[in-house]
């Protein structure tokens, strides 16, 4: 073989390889604004299925008014804004205090028998598994393109074409990975 045509093959082979490695950051980098923009859409199920639990719950719970307070303020500083990644603290704080009216809950027999309540639980509980599922596939997500961010020979193509590692969903505390207490 000649030279040039060997220098033909090689320059090829390396175009085909830029080519490839540039598309699956791409698709990686989509991959985690899909699984972001799916955590989002679970955030705001949650945050409209909330105002509803609370006002079927407030005719029984006169005693547990704090309970309420608490939701109703984790909601609000959710409500708070920013991207999902930056209302984290605040997500994880309505679902401790979800948690814990429930717990709560269980002291009204009533309550309990209600059709709206058990229904907005069984709602609740289920968005709060998606969320779990999401945040899930969003980390997985951001690990695969983190790696290819990082390793060689990948982070030729990424780094000078504006790629970048992406933040991780994380529990910030101690104390929210402990369960939550009820006292009564």
């Amino acid at each position: 073989m000649e030279p040039l045509t060997i220098l033909f093959v090689v320059l090829g082979a390396a175009a085909v390889w830029l080519i490839f490695t540039y598309n699956r950051l791409v698709l990686l980098r989509y991959r985690a604004k899909e699984a972001m923009s799916d955590i989002d859409v679970q955030l705001k199920r949650r945050f409209d299925l909330v105002p509803n639990l609370v006002e079927t719950v407030k005719g029984y719970m006169q005693h547990e008014k704090s309970v309420l307070e608490n939701v109703t303020r984790a909601r609000t500083a959710v409500a708070g804004g920013g991207n999902p990644l930056e209302r984290e603290k605040a997500e994880n704080q309505l679902s401790n205090t979800l948690k814990t009216l429930f717990a709560v809950s269980e002291n009204y027999p009533d309550l309990k028998a209600n059709s709206n309540f058990l229904e907005l639980q069984r709602e609740l509980s289920d968005t709060e598994n998606k969320i779990q599922a999401a945040r899930r596939f969003y980390n997985s997500t951001v690990m695969a393109l983190n790696t290819s961010v990082n390793t060689f020979p990948a982070n030729l193509v990424a780094k000078p074409f504006g790629f970048h590692e992406e933040k991780f969903f994380e529990v910030e505390s101690e104390s929210e990975k402990q369960p939550v207490k009820v006292k009564f």
